[in-house]
């Protein structure tokens, strides 16, 4: 009967001095690979076990060799790794006295303070934000928006076209009519932030680009007091505690009835001052209830739904809330003038 125990003695062996003559990681590794892969020598022997005499025998013998071998390996590859990483910490040693580097944190434009500010006032009345593309075809910005080709509403924004139907958006009023025929005349309380973009002269108070957000409700009994106790809900939580809207009548093709809305001033509370150039008031947003044309062409009964929308320029309320006088600011990437506003928006 095959001698199993010192058959594999002597292959353990032959592998253990070879292990013993190794200098480097890489001549471990080599033999390991030959003799301990899955295509190596003990993986070859292995499959002879078959033939074996003693099955039992074969395997006891087989798997004491192995497992020296193993460990014996072990222990010699995580010396060698212990004695190079020993070398590497004597070459890259570091000098803890030296000063560390200082990383300065950056600071938010306060254009996207104020936008979070809004977004969030409105996302806790229950709003959702939607987007749109900022390219747009004339049909979502304009038609369904009750202002039809040739219609001397159009005059009113100067738009800026790519083609005969495609042109930048001239307000997000356009995300709302993609809201609304993908709604197919179910309820909807959304609020659409975003760029504009008009063909207008660059001064202190107005810029070719220029941000909205603008809301939309449509439901069952919505009214024009709905939305007076929502505005005068946003004016308190972004301006004042004591802040109170007035409507003044006014034109908007989508809606009817439209209204500018005034904010009383938080400044000095209705009183007069220059910020409200002594009114006592602040025109801050256009609003009003959804024009029934819109409603139809967007598949809504106005018999039995109504709704409200409005616009506001994060822009304008950001002057207002920060005392900026020029809107070019905003762009013009200059740190000295964001640095100013390195502190949270005040309650």
């Amino acid at each position: 009967m095959t001698d199993y125990k010192s058959f594999f003695d002597e292959i353990k062996n032959k592998v253990l001095s070879l292990i013993e003559e190794a200098s480097s990681i890489e001549e471990i590794t080599e033999i390991k690979n030959k003799y301990l892969s899955k295509k190596g020598e003990f993986s070859v022997l292995m499959s002879k076990i078959r033939e074996a005499e003693d099955k039992k025998a074969f395997g006891e013998a087989f798997n004491n060799a192995r497992n020296e071998i193993e460990a014996t390996l072990e222990a010699k590859l995580n010396r060698f790794k212990e004695e190079k990483l020993n070398e590497s910490l004597k070459k890259e040693s570091v000098d803890i006295t030296l000063p560390g580097n200082n990383y300065k944190k950056g600071i938010e434009n306060p254009f996207y303070k104020v936008k979070k500010e809004i977004e969030d006032i409105f996302v806790g009345m229950g709003y959702t934000v939607e987007t749109g593309p900022e390219i747009d075809s004339d049909k979502y910005v304009f038609e369904l928006l009750n202002i039809p080709k040739d219609h001397p509403a159009r005059d009113m924004q100067d738009t800026l076209y790519i083609d005969d139907t495609l042109l930048l958006r001239s307000h997000t009023s356009s995300v709302q009519a993609h809201i609304m025929e993908k709604a197919k005349g179910k309820p909807i309380k959304i609020i659409c932030p975003g760029k504009t973009f008009r063909r207008d002269d660059d001064d202190m108070t107005h810029s070719h680009q220029f941000a909205q957000i603008e809301g939309l409700v449509i439901d069952k009994n919505i009214n024009l007091g709905n939305l007076k106790a929502t505005l005068e809900l946003f004016a308190q939580k972004m301006f004042s505690k004591d802040s109170k809207v007035r409507f003044r009548s006014s034109y908007f093709p989508f809606t009817e009835p439209s209204v500018e809305v005034d904010i009383s001033c938080f400044n000095c509370h209705g009183k007069g001052c220059p910020t409200c150039k002594g009114t006592g008031w602040i025109e801050i947003l256009g609003a009003g209830m959804v024009h029934p044309n819109v409603l139809k062409m967007s598949g809504y009964d106005p018999e039995i739904y109504s709704g409200y929308a409005f616009g506001v320029g994060i822009e304008r309320v950001t002057m207002l809330r920060y005392g900026v006088d020029d809107i070019r600011k905003f762009y013009q990437s200059d740190i000295r003038f964001i640095e100013e506003f390195n502190k949270k928006v005040e309650e």
